[in-house]
């Protein structure tokens, strides 16, 4: 074990002296057409999602932004830029059909926003220069000739960078390698996916309630109760992990622990379902019954056959008035 120990030891001090050394040559970069070039490390995605409102079914233009912390490495630690285009194209998945994009492929994207050498500047704990930008989602649908009427859930919008150095280079997603795109020093895509998503806020620990359980053991039957923490998935809008989706039943029909795995419930603009499987290989199902805003009832199978009625009990109006299942 200590041995174990003092392996994983000697290799974090060694990736820690190599993230070190990266910053302090100068940048080879793996372009498919320059040795060395620039590259706009993504230092934090403050916002990359729109909102859509989705109780009025509109697009939420006022609270939807793009927003990045960029960071500018080259060879002058950042001064090579010259300017970097902010361009976007909207796209929409048409079932039946396929992508539909605006403007079309063959059509070049329009500049949104255009950053300056003045938009960067010094930061902390880096000799590289940043920039922190925020782009409202109107000014998005302004440069593509779009109002918000033309938004629906779920569409998406391609924010693409193009990065001009003073020798007139142009650095973007066509012309960059995978390293520089998602390697480990680099996170430089270039293009950053923003798709239009509803607000989802179910996060919390509740009180649970389960009848009709199946299998009806005797130590299900009325009924049985509990907690359960309802987590947010990091990154994954909508997405959130459940400490018991069986609600109780394992327990109280085999005496078992939580079914795990990789359940999720998914909240896409208030059509509730699960997805993953738990740790037997089973999936779940839920049907919607009832919400008055602080309990919500639904009825939940497996595929082996477990399931039950359960309401998960909240502060008075916390559930959205939305929920539904599909």
């Amino acid at each position: 074990m200590k041995k174990i120990l003092y392996t994983k030891g000697l290799l974090l001090a060694l990736i820690g002296v190599m993230a070190s050394c990266v910053d302090f040559v100068d940048p080879n970069i793996p372009y498919k057409d320059f040795d060395t070039g620039a590259y706009l490390r993504t230092i934090e995605r403050s916002s990359i999602t729109f909102s859509y409102d989705d109780l009025n079914d509109v697009f939420d233009v006022e609270n939807s932004n793009f927003a990045l912390i960029l960071e500018a490495v080259d060879a002058q630690d950042g001064l090579t830029v010259e300017s970097v285009e902010i361009r976007a194209r909207h796209r929409r998945l048409i079932p039946g059909v396929g992508l539909e994009y605006r403007p079309a492929l063959e059509q070049e994207d329009p500049v949104v926003r255009t950053l300056s050498p003045a938009d960067f500047g010094p930061a902390e704990g880096t000799r590289f220069l940043r920039t922190n930008f925020t782009i409202p989602a109107a000014e998005v649908l302004a440069a593509l000739g779009m109002t918000a009427a033309d938004v629906n859930r779920g569409d998406v919008f391609e924010m693409r960078l193009v990065l001009v150095d003073n020798q007139g280079r142009r650095f973007s997603n066509n012309n960059r390698s995978s390293d520089v795109a998602g390697g480990f020093f680099y996170d430089s895509p270039f293009q950053y996916n923003v798709n239009v998503v509803c607000p989802s806020e179910l996060g919390g620990t509740f009180t649970y309630t389960t009848t009709n359980a199946v299998p009806a053991a005797a130590g299900c039957a009325p009924s049985v109760s509990g907690e359960v923490t309802i987590e947010p998935v990091a990154g994954i809008p909508g997405q959130y992990s459940i400490t018991d989706v069986s609600f109780g039943v394992f327990a109280c029909a085999y005496g078992d622990t939580p079914p795990g795995g990789s359940v999720r419930l998914s909240d896409s603009c208030g059509s509730l379902s699960f997805t993953g499987t738990d740790k037997y290989g089973d999936a779940y199902d839920m049907v919607f019954v009832s919400n008055d805003g602080t309990n919500l009832t639904f009825n939940w199978t497996n595929t082996w056959g477990d399931g039950g009625t359960t309401t998960l009990t909240a502060p008075e109006g916390f559930w959205p008035a939305n929920l539904r299942t599909d």
